[in-house]
């Protein structure tokens, strides 16, 4: 057996999709499945997987990438509709689980997940450390970096 197979045989989100778990499926297509996080941040929190076992996002094929971000599209449409938050926040993890999934989650002003990226944005804002990084030449300079790779 391949790692990639003993990985997606021990996966939540394979056995979700398998059929094997229970999940409370919001939206689907071919490749890619929304259903609602099982420790939510707020109301309407869903988790957009790819069908497929695969870790990182950025290792999708371009279909299955389309699909997953049409499903999260259609999705954070359907949480606005419904909860009325101040912004549907949307980032990709695969980490903890290493199976890509995509966070909508509904936030509004002053709840955990909006101080945390007013936090967030402080801190990037806000250290000499980082500032640099703001530079032309070094943008430049980082930017040549990743063209030529």
């Amino acid at each position: 057996m391949s790692d990639g197979q003993r990985h997606s045989q021990e996966c939540i989100f394979c056995e979700i999709v398998r059929g094997k778990v229970d999940a409370q499926k919001v939206f689907e297509d071919d490749l890619s499945l929304a259903i609602l996080d099982i420790n939510p941040f707020s109301k309407g929190h869903c988790l957009v997987v790819p069908k497929r076992h695969v870790p990182w996002w950025h290792d999708l094929s371009e279909e299955e990438v389309e699909s997953l971000f049409r499903v999260a599209r259609t999705v954070a449409g359907k949480i606005a509709r419904a909860f009325e938050p101040d912004f549907v926040c949307m980032y990709a993890r695969g980490r903890r689980i290493p199976h890509t999934h995509i966070f909508l989650v509904p936030t509004y002003k002053g709840d955990p997940l909006d101080r945390f990226f007013n936090a967030l944005e402080g801190f990037q804002e806000a250290p000499v450390i980082l500032s640099g990084l703001r530079e032309k030449n070094s943008m430049e300079e980082t930017a040549e970096i990743l063209r030529s790779i």
